[in-house]
């Protein structure tokens, strides 16, 4: 995901980065310096989703990132500390998924990370067990659809869509945790799919599973033209539902960047990742990119 912060107004963009940094120094404050490693977009995106609506009084403060300039960011709250707390057990799972993927010397570099974050994980799930519990089982079926080399990208999709949906379930408001848990599931199973739509080519050099090539039968990793508009539909189908969620609540201050999001940001990362033209940021041009607005 990423904040359409083109279209917003400054405002607007101010306050997702005050978001932003808001998580950045919850999880510094929470799992260390090392911890802030992972913070990106979907992760601030989680922390906007179960915020209130309304928006604290800012902080300011140097940091790392910007030693000579103070920086406003959102002051710790129940929402960023959820948010934290989720992303470092995500990032940790995503990590050793990582080491399981490219074997012993291509995952190195997972297995360093998740050296790194295994103390903030530990932590981390001593205070959500029942969110750890449930990646952990969510991925146990995942890595089982892998082994047997399940064709069905639902069945994939639906797993990682269960995982992100769970993060709404200590959500007080019923009303406000169905909305969330229909957000997080069809934002959950869009990112799936577009992650392993983006990964097609990576993927079949490797030989390593990506249901999406299997459900239309995709060789070397490209696309026909049916099977491209046959996953344009299916993203999009994704996209509405997220959307029809999202019109049952008040959303408060957060609305404009949320509405931009849904309505125009998610398809246009849909759209690039079909034509090819989708290019990930790296954390240092991420970064960059949300001071810069």
């Amino acid at each position: 995901m990423r904040p359409p912060l083109e279209l917003l107004a400054p405002e607007e963009s101010s306050r997702f980065r005050r978001a932003y940094c808001g998580l950045c120094h919850a999880l510094g404050e929470r799992y260390g310096p090392a911890a802030r490693m992972i913070l990106n977009y979907d992760f601030t995106y989680l922390a906007i989703l179960l915020s209130e609506r309304t928006e604290p009084d800012p902080l300011r403060s140097r940091c790392v990132s910007s030693p000579v300039r103070k920086q406003a960011y959102q002051p710790a709250s129940p929402a960023l500390e959820l948010a934290a707390d989720e992303s470092v057990i995500l990032a940790w799972w995503q990590l050793r998924d990582g080491v399981a993927d490219h074997g012993f010397w291509k995952g190195t570099g997972y297995r360093a990370a998740s050296r790194v974050l295994l103390g903030a994980y530990r932590r981390a799930a001593e205070l959500r067990p029942d969110f750890d519990r449930h990646v952990r089982d969510c991925l146990d079926e995942l890595s089982a659809l892998e082994a047997e080399q399940c064709p069905s990208m639902d069945r994939a999709a639906d797993t990682f869509a269960r995982i992100l949906q769970s993060a709404a379930a200590t959500v007080d408001d019923p009303v406000r945790r169905r909305v969330l848990e229909q957000m997080f599931y069809h934002l959950g199973r869009w990112i799936y799919l577009v992650d392993a739509a983006d990964d097609l080519r990576e993927d079949a050099a490797a030989g390593r599973y990506n249901p999406v090539a299997l459900r239309y039968g995709l060789t070397d990793g490209k696309w026909t033209e049916e099977s491209r508009q046959a996953f344009a539909k299916t993203l999009d189908q994704s996209v509405h539902m997220i959307a029809t969620a999202f019109e049952l609540w008040d959303f408060g201050v957060w609305r404009p960047l949320l509405e931009n999001t849904v309505y125009t940001a998610l398809f246009a990362v849909g759209r690039a990742v079909l034509e090819g033209t989708f290019r990930r940021r790296s954390p240092k041009r991420r970064e960059k990119e949300t001071q810069e607005g």
